[in-house]
């Protein structure tokens, strides 16, 4: 038995090299492409336990297949639809997604993130330059479209990007919006201008309204007044009319009208606890003593 311990042990010795020589291992942080004799044949990106031929055969290649994130870095300024700088400064979170791709383009990670600045300011220059300063900023929060331009830079990136470099982008943001002393100057001019503007116009427009209110009012007030002015001669009319038959009537018996009058004036003088003092004489006691002799007339 201790003859053939040894040669058992070599002999496993050698099989683990030998698996060890023809297997590799992905972990879940890797992506990895094999090459025989140099030239790539195959790439993989799901972790696991894969085969390959003997070094030199065939070699493993390995990536970091982690999200990294990546900002542009340069603050220049870019202009806007209407010709006004802004400054700003991009972020991208990217991963290696095809290993043979990126290899090929562009072998190292700091070769790809400068393809990557490039390609980011070509798609910041040409998607901000689609859009007004007031997209970006504005005094009416519902007029900023940050996110819609953040996400055309995203889909403006994303495919060349893989398509060239093999490199996907989970996430474009921008990082930093910025704006020089001169065109802020601009910008708060135009802005105030702009609200005085909006203010002389709603001024005008409530003073329009207010003038157009008036003369409504106006013309339905003396369209009252007329009204009323020409019932007030039909009323007046009719009652000139009917005094005139009483005060006919009334001449042809004087009496009966003195009787009336004087019962008129004892009435408004005899209100609600008055107390009046009268000669035993008076005109007015007469007629509260005895009814006048009134004869009707012929």
């Amino acid at each position: 038995m201790k003859n053939l311990a040894i040669p058992i042990l070599v002999a496993l010795i050698f099989i683990v090299m030998g698996i060890y020589l023809v297997t590799y291992q992905v972990r879940e942080t890797e992506s990895v492409f094999i090459t025989r004799f140099g030239k790539p044949v195959r790439d993989q990106n799901e972790p696991g336990l894969g085969w390959k031929w003997p070094t030199p055969i065939e070699q493993v290649h390995r990536f970091d297949a982690r999200m990294r994130v990546l900002e542009s870095n340069r603050l220049s300024e870019t202009p806007t639809r209407g010709s006004t700088p802004i400054i700003v400064n991009t972020y991208i979170v990217w991963r290696v997604a095809e290993p043979l791709k990126f290899l090929t383009a562009v072998r190292t990670v700091a070769e790809a993130e400068s393809k990557l600045r490039a390609q980011i300011n070509d798609t910041q220059n040409r998607i901000i330059g689609q859009h007004w300063f007031g997209d970006f900023v504005n005094s009416d929060p519902n007029r900023v479209m940050l996110d819609r331009i953040q996400n055309d830079m995203l889909a403006d990136l994303q495919e060349p990007v893989r398509r060239e470099y093999g490199i996907e982008i989970k996430t474009l943001g921008i990082k930093q919006l910025k704006v020089s002393e001169d065109v802020t100057k601009s910008v708060f001019d135009r802005m105030r201008a702009d609200r005085k503007r909006r203010t002389d116009t709603t001024i005008s427009e409530g003073q329009a309204q207010a003038d157009k209110i008036r003369a409504e009012a106006n013309n339905k007030r003396d369209v009252l007044l007329a009204a009323a002015e020409a019932l007030g001669k039909a009323i007046r009319g009719d009652g000139d009319a009917q005094a005139a038959k009483y005060y006919e009537m009334l001449e042809q018996a004087p009496d009966l009208a003195i009787f009336l009058r004087t019962l008129e004036a004892l009435r408004t003088m005899l209100g609600e606890r008055t107390t009046l003092v009268l000669p035993a004489d008076s005109e007015a006691l007469k007629y509260l003593k005895e009814m006048p002799a009134l004869e009707p007339q012929d």
